[in-house]
């Protein structure tokens, strides 16, 4: 199952490399990731698929793990307009997101409270 997980950062220099090569020293591969700076922390987002190994190597290499969660993977057409086509959908649905990145691959990922919804609204599945 995918899980997004919320990394803690100091906002300094290579603490993504370090959070990134504790992953990578566990064999936790990172399918996507989305790094950014709020109010002076770093925030880490990583998508992975064992999560419990994720944890374990993030936190014994001293990382916080600020949440941790499923979220909706979805193939996405690169093109105009398919990410607003996908985005409308969500909105009239009334589902809502809190994040949304996109993997290596080119996939997009979906979180927000209500996974389910979510999942219901872009692929009509529960």
């Amino acid at each position: 199952m995918a899980t997004d997980l919320t990394i803690g950062l100091i906002d300094r220099p290579a603490t993504l490399a370090q959070a990134s090569d504790a992953l990578g020293r566990a064999g936790v591969n990172i399918d996507g990731a989305c790094g950014f700076v709020a109010d002076d922390r770093g925030v880490y987002h990583v998508l992975v698929q064992d999560a419990e190994a994720a944890r374990r190597a993030l936190m014994d290499s001293g990382f916080e793990i600020h949440a941790e969660r499923a979220v909706v993977v979805l193939a996405i057409q690169n093109r105009p307009g398919e990410a607003a086509h996908l985005l409308r959908r969500l909105a009239d649905s009334g589902a809502d997101i809190d994040i949304l990145y996109t993997t290596l691959s080119g996939q997009v990922v979906l979180g927000g409270t209500d996974v389910r919804a979510i999942r219901r609204a872009v692929t009509g599945e529960g």
